[in-house]
């Protein structure tokens, strides 16, 4: 089958590799489309450690070729790619996401950037039919986000910070908005700020020395009731400790590959702020987030800035490098 093959940091080949076996149960998928996200970014250059030769892509949806857990062959499905062992202390506590022992298709086994891949049967998760095939792969990016919005107490009328609108920020932004609080955007683009106002931020700004008065401003006086860092950069966690509010919380989504930083650590004690970490996301979170879609209370379609043909993923990795203006989402067609 044709395969677009990782072979060493940033160097993509196409390849025809065997096709995946299903001998131990595992669901056949034939890829329709997939999306390219910063962990793919991070895997191409080395900075997420993976094994070599692999076929990365965890953002896919496609046609089921044998029956699956909760599906039947024919369906249209979108992969967890989550892995899990189903028997380490996490997946015993219901954190399966977290398992110690399994891992992302993807990244440590075979993933979606080819015509098929093989996947755990409980994996696969019928599309409904109002969902258009090239946005099913953004889903996957919303069910983290979700998984993210369950640890944090929003409330309407609260006030919620997306510190940088790449795809998680504009996403953020949506559910927050969802969860009717008032939601401020903060960016250096002004296309992606004009996005977020689009998606429902209530305010937008580019980062200033004045935005901690801009945040108080909004928030009367007290601070952002979550500040939510999806730009994956330590300086800007940082700054997040100055706008959150005494009591508050802060959730680092980016992902942070330093070994090494700084943070105001005082604060974070003084302000009694708590930290809401989350990785990857559960099976309520897929089927959440593909209703949302479905209603029209999430929209992915305008974060979509090109699709490309499956054997142009090297180049289109170099396009999303770029960060040319009004480039956001790159959805590769099978």
């Amino acid at each position: 089958m044709r395969a677009m093959v990782l072979t060493e940091p940033n160097v993509i080949e196409q390849r025809d590799i065997p096709e995946p076996t299903t001998d131990q149960g595992e669901a056949l998928v034939r890829v329709t489309s997939s999306g390219i996200c910063g962990t793919d970014l991070k895997i191409l250059s080395g900075g997420i450690p993976a094994p070599k030769p692999i076929v990365m892509g965890h953002e896919m949806v496609g046609e089921l070729l044998n029956d699956a857990t909760d599906a039947k062959k024919g369906q249209r499905v979108l992969v967890d790619p989550v892995y899990h062992c189903g028997t380490c202390h996490a997946c015993l506590h219901n954190q399966q996401h977290i398992c110690t022992r399994g891992g992302l298709i993807g990244r440590d086994i075979n993933g979606g950037f080819a015509d098929l891949v093989a996947v755990p049967p409980a994996n696969c998760y019928v599309v409904p039919d109002e969902i258009a095939d090239h946005e099913v792969p953004l889903i996957q990016v919303l069910t983290t986000c979700m998984h993210g919005h369950r640890m944090a107490n929003i409330f309407p009328g609260d006030v919620v910070v997306v510190l940088g609108l790449g795809v998680t920020g504009q996403l953020h932004v949506q559910l927050a908005k969802a969860r009717g609080a008032t939601v401020i955007g903060i960016t250096r683009s002004q296309w992606k700020l004009d996005l977020a106002k689009s998606l429902g931020a209530d305010y937008t700004y580019a980062p200033s020395d004045d935005i901690k008065d801009k945040i108080l401003e909004v928030s009367k006086g007290d601070g952002a009731d979550l500040v939510i860092e999806s730009a994956g950069k330590v300086l800007t966690l940082g700054q997040a400790f100055d706008m959150v509010r005494t009591g508050g919380a802060i959730m680092p989504f980016g992902i942070y590959t330093e070994t090494k930083a700084e943070l105001p650590f005082y604060q974070f004690y003084f302000k009694e702020i708590q930290i809401l970490n989350a990785r990857a996301s559960k099976g309520q979170d897929f089927v959440a987030s593909m209703d949302l879609v479905k209603r029209g209370m999430v929209k992915l379609d305008p974060m979509i800035s090109d699709r490309e043909p499956l054997e142009n993923l090297s180049g289109a990795l170099d396009m999303l490098t770029s960060e040319a203006e009004g480039r956001m989402k790159i959805i590769m067609d099978h």
